[in-house]
């Protein structure tokens, strides 16, 4: 993930060095392997979730017995600032408004600001909810258009200076365009890309496109890690796409948000506004291994 302004330590899924070609699996093809982790460290904060059916049913795909819920939002009662910001930690919340919570949903929309330019929009739990390890969810429909970029992660920004370890569970760029494997010719997003960035600028843990996906805007799916101590497991509706063997022990707070640029280029006047074309997340539920 490049984030400039929150000092994102790695170059993106331009790094991409394996493609996975991925075609829909049905709900009742979709095996699930539970967890053999050791007890996590984890630290969880304000707004940890409280759903008893939700952690019942556990991670999509995996043993529910296996887990317990740590964190979750359904996006039935209005934005939580008790669980999230609208700002990074470096950077001011652009008062244009962008995102809402309706309709069981948390929407974030491209939107160009009073300056008439698009601008990024981050929302996160930084200061309120951090976990080392576990099982991270979420179930989502991605937007359309030139130079969209919507993302779900993980980040640190505990230590002073660069260091700044992530875990790119989902990272879209709708307007790559039928030539960059991405999108389709209409800047519908047909991919995404895990990454795991280990900590220093450009020091990369691994990563891979998973492709074959069918227009991701067209309806919604669930992207998950499954974040060991010394291993990182990525699905996608709950079926396994890929896996690095890395060492990633530092906490992590969760991330979603819309940017502009890296491979879907800059948006430009037919890149959709408005709440019609948003980043939809039905949920974000994190789990502990048991």
């Amino acid at each position: 993930m490049i984030l400039a302004a929150c000092g994102g330590g790695g170059g993106g899924t331009n790094a991409v060095a394996a493609e996975t070609n991925y075609p829909g699996t049905s709900q009742s093809e979709i095996v699930g392997a539970g967890s053999n982790a050791t007890s996590p460290t984890s630290t969880p904060a304000a707004g940890t979730g409280s759903a008893a059916e939700t952690e019942a049913v556990g991670p999509y795909g995996q043993n529910a017995n296996d887990y317990v819920l740590t964190f979750s939002d359904e996006f039935e009662n209005g934005f939580d600032t008790n669980k999230w910001n609208d700002a990074t930690w470096d950077q001011a919340s652009n008062p244009t408004k962008n995102y809402a919570v309706e309709n069981g949903s948390l929407k974030i929309w491209p939107q160009k600001d009073a300056s008439g330019k698009f601008f990024n929009r981050v929302i996160d739990t930084d200061g309120k909810f951090y976990q080392t390890y576990g099982y991270f969810e979420v179930e989502a429909k991605l937007p359309v258009g030139k130079g969209a970029w919507p993302a779900f992660w993980l980040y640190n920004h505990d230590e002073a200076g660069n260091y700044r370890p992530e875990i790119d569970i989902m990272e879209a760029y709708s307007g790559g365009g039928p030539d960059s494997g991405w999108s389709d010719a209409n800047f519908h997003p047909t991919a995404y890309a895990p990454t795991i960035w280990i900590g220093n600028p450009g020091e990369s843990g691994g990563t891979k496109m998973v492709t074959g996906l069918g227009d991701l805007s067209a309806g919604y799916h669930k992207y998950a890690v499954k974040w060991e101590p010394n291993k990182q497991t990525f699905y996608f509706d709950g079926q396994e796409v890929y896996s690095a063997n890395v060492s990633m022990p530092r906490r992590m707070y969760v991330m979603l948000d819309i940017l502009f640029g890296s491979a879907s280029g800059q948006p430009d006047d037919s890149t959709p506004q408005g709440k019609d074309n948003s980043y939809d997340v039905k949920y974000v539920r994190v789990w502990q291994f048991k």
